[in-house]
């Protein structure tokens, strides 16, 4: 019985990545930069109107910061 707890916690976290896991880091940073033609400063995982996203900050060419946000889930531009 000692031995299912920690089994059953192990169990339980490894079942929770997933929800981030859909789109890696590096793939919603490939996203942002060929929607933007931008160099990457930023990627942090953020929730956006109830649903897991990435927050991309960019440089565009022309020298300004925006913010894309990725659905974690599709890839998708918001």
């Amino acid at each position: 019985m000692k031995l299912l707890y920690p089994l059953f916690g192990a169990l339980m976290l490894a079942l929770a990545v997933p929800a981030w896991a859909d789109v890696s880091r590096d793939e919603a940073a490939a996203v942002a930069q060929r929607a933007s033609a931008g160099r990457v400063l930023a990627v942090e995982k953020v929730e956006h109107q109830g649903r897991a996203a990435w927050r991309v900050k960019v440089l565009t060419p022309q020298g300004e910061v925006k913010v894309i946000l990725i659905d974690a889930a599709s890839g998708r531009t918001y």
